[in-house]
């Protein structure tokens, strides 16, 4: 009976003792170079958890590992701290674009170093990302096949933007239609584009272009566009209420 006890209160020391949701810092080299960035871990994963990967924006880019928790994603986090799954959340250095080589390699060396520590189910890998986040996830997602179960793209976009900046998905042969091209490297990847019907920094068409060459292809994919939003669709994104049942259901 001692024995019984003394195991039952060991067990629930432990429970109580358990950590509660949380963010965490933490760090990575890659080429030579370290970059920090942080992870949200639930409080108590039953079995190995599904990992997240969530891609900012541009104005979340630096190196204070502090400003990619300021919107999309990681806000919505903070609201939702029973999320049941791993979330990696990388900074992009400034005056960089996720769909450079070096912020990709990064992301996916956090991503894989993230797995291993909270022993994420390879199987479950989630990709995520808005704005300049958005194409970064086009291009992780044609770059890395058969890594992620399913994507979550929100105002991201293929093709360049007027700006002049090295921003659109990379390795398109010249002289193809990118959008087939990515739907083609894309494969069997579900996706669930979103976008604002008035967006005014990445066109919507982006968006409809991709989802029409994924539909063309037989796809897996979901389009949501929002009347009358501008760029910032990322909220009502993020609010849907049947996202992540319908991300969680896919498994590799």
């Amino acid at each position: 009976m001692l024995r019984i006890l003394a195991a039952l209160t060991a067990m629930v020391a432990t429970a109580a003792a358990a950590d509660p949701a949380r963010f965490v810092e933490r760090s990575v080299d890659v080429h030579g170079k370290t970059y920090r960035y942080q992870v949200f871990v639930p409080a108590d994963a039953k079995g190995p958890p599904a990992v997240v990967l969530f891609l900012h924006g541009s104005g979340e880019r630096g190196g204070d590992n502090r400003k990619q928790l300021s919107q999309g994603l990681p806000p919505w986090l903070e609201k939702h701290m029973d999320f049941p799954a791993v979330v990696v959340i990388p900074q992009a250095p400034d005056d960089t674009e996720w769909t450079d080589k070096a912020d990709a390699d990064m992301a996916m060396a956090a991503l894989r170093k993230s797995v291993a520590e909270f022993h994420g189910d390879p199987k479950r890998l989630y990709l995520t990302g808005l704005s300049m986040g958005g194409y970064g996830s086009w291009q992780l997602a044609v770059d890395h096949p058969g890594t992620f179960a399913a994507a979550a793209i929100i105002c991201g976009g293929v093709q360049p933007l007027r700006d002049g900046r090295d921003l659109f998905v990379h390795g398109v042969p010249k002289g193809q239609d990118p959008f087939a091209w990515v739907a083609k490297k894309v494969g069997d990847l579900p996706v669930w584009i979103f976008h604002g019907g008035d967006d005014d920094v990445v066109p919507t068409e982006q968006s409809r272009r991709m989802n029409a060459a994924l539909v063309k292809r037989g796809a897996q994919v979901k389009y949501t566009e929002f009347p009358g939003v501008n760029h910032g669709s990322w909220e009502k994104a993020y609010a849907t209420p049947d996202l992540w049942e319908w991300m969680f259901a896919h498994t590799r």
